[in-house]
């Protein structure tokens, strides 16, 4: 398969609005898209957006409170473009992996009871990982790895370093009795050397092509290490 010059990236957001049964909107962190969004855009990468239900991706309503914006997030609130290509999202059922170069999952809580036993996001993630192509996810997105699994049948995290949104930063935010799993509990569940750093500082880590990134802070040193990954593979 040839490539043309630009590498292109899969971004995969959640479809899933409903905050339990709390009656409050969920879906996806805005700064957790739009910081690797425009770190990827402005070092000329092609970006694909995907969701499982496809059109406008349900939106976080916290992560566009004041107190949760970024340099990233005003620009995207002011770029009409990014906006209209992220209300138009493809299906993530038809999308292949052959056809990107790596792909990077954002985080809010969404991601915990949609993507995380979507069959066609476990499928793409695994043939990500069988193409040899880098896999990131950030904040409560590395749960979508939760039940992938290598060639062997083991699961994908097993005996890699991993992180994502600890328990300590889920009980500050008042949602561990509402969401359906912990990222921290189920990623050292399935085997993976989990590891975390300050509750709600920048913290990311990279184990081969498994690039995982704790909290919204993480969002764009986990695309830097994307970006790296991406040079260091041969097109």
């Amino acid at each position: 398969m040839t490539h043309s010059v630009a590498k292109s990236v899969l971004m995969v957001l959640t479809s899933h609005d409903r905050l339990g049964n709390t009656g409050e909107k969920t879906g996806f962190w805005l700064e957790e898209f739009a910081a690797p969004y425009y770190a990827l855009k402005d070092k000329g990468y092609e970006i694909t957006l995907a969701s499982p239900k496809g059109g406008q991706p349900p939106l976080d309503p916290k992560s566009s409170a004041p107190e949760s914006q970024t340099e990233a997030t005003r620009r995207f609130n002011e770029d009409s473009a990014s906006q209209h290509q992220l209300a138009t999202t493809v299906k993530l059922a038809d999308v292949k992996a052959d056809d990107f170069d790596a792909v990077f999952y954002p985080g809010g809580h969404g991601p915990l009871w949609d993507l995380v036993s979507d069959p066609h996001s476990i499928a793409l993630i695994e043939a990500f990982w069988g193409q040899n192509k880098p896999i990131a996810a950030v904040c409560h997105a590395p749960i979508v790895l939760a039940n992938t699994k290598d060639k062997n049948g083991d699961y994908l995290v097993k005996g890699r370093k991993v992180t994502g949104f600890t328990n300590e930063e889920e009980d500050a935010v008042g949602l561990t009795d509402i969401v359906p799993l912990l990222v921290e509990d189920t990623l050292i569940d399935r085997g993976g050397r989990y590891e975390k750093g300050d509750a709600f500082a920048p913290y990311a880590i990279q184990d081969g092509l498994l690039i995982t990134g704790q909290n919204p802070a993480s969002s764009e040193p986990t695309a830097e290490l994307l970006i790296e990954a991406l040079i260091s593979v041969p097109a």
